[in-house]
């Protein structure tokens, strides 16, 4: 299996010590696992932990995308809007957009969180999804605009491996990754960035991204149970095109 979708630019850390793996400012690492099992808090937040949509597989033809379209994100700490630009990312754009349309984010969790970093999202609750969608990778784009504050841009492990999988630059990352060519923005949050920024922070880069894969939500409300989740994600304003249009 390749490498989890992470920034480039560090060696892994904190191994030895917790058996994880991290990536820092501009890092791509593996992470490993926590080390000591999690006591669920008595109110721990427990929304999408199942997944009760039927999520196809990646069509032969991808949909194309409108030429701008927004998608509203109700998560379970309020709601926030990314505008996109398909002209920034043609492929990355057409990729949301059916990701969105689908309901693929649906249960979804915020899984990496790195304050005034990134907030990272997109590997699936269902390991059925997983297998599926994971290795769909699309190829890499040209940069058209940087890593500021509030973009989203396809997570990769190297080149030509965006698959599902996105972050918001939850701090001014122009520095960090545009050198690294691989993290094309395809839109920004236009509205809503106080909730990105309110999501839970407390396990940071500690879950374990083969576990995410093979077991889904099942691992991340065993040991992470309060992370927040992507309640639905929906396109606010195109009208919907047929594959291959």
């Amino acid at each position: 299996m390749r490498s989890p979708p992470f920034p480039l630019g560090r060696a892994i850390r904190r191994t030895a010590r917790r058996a994880l793996g991290g990536v820092g400012a501009a890092a791509l690492a593996l992470l490993c696992g926590c080390a000591e099992p999690r006591t669920p808090p008595a109110t721990a937040e427990t929304a999408a932990t199942s997944v009760p949509r039927l999520i196809p597989g990646p069509a032969a033809t991808s949909m194309r995308s409108p030429d701008a379209f927004r998608v509203t994100f109700e998560t379970s700490k309020g709601v926030f809007t990314v505008a996109v630009t398909r002209a920034l990312s043609p492929r990355g754009a057409d990729r949301f957009y059916e990701l969105v349309t689908i309901h693929y984010f649906d249960g979804v969790r915020f899984f990496r969180m790195m304050p005034e970093f990134i907030a990272q999202f997109g590997a699936h609750g269902d390991p059925a999804v997983n297998a599926k969608w994971n290795e769909a990778t699309i190829p890499d784009e040209p940069m058209r605009t940087s890593n500021t504050r509030g973009t989203v841009a396809f997570a990769a492990s190297g080149p030509n491996s965006r698959a599902v999988q996105l972050f918001v630059s939850t701090g001014d990352n122009a520095r960090k990754l545009d050198g690294q060519r691989l993290f094309a923005p395809i839109g920004k949050v236009v509205d809503g960035m106080e909730v990105v920024d309110r999501l839970n922070a407390e396990y940071g880069e500690e879950p374990n991204h083969s576990r995410i894969i093979r077991q889904g939500n099942s691992y991340l409300q065993q040991w992470f149970p309060a992370l927040d989740s992507i309640v639905s994600a929906t396109i606010d304003s195109a009208r919907p095109r047929a594959r291959g249009d």
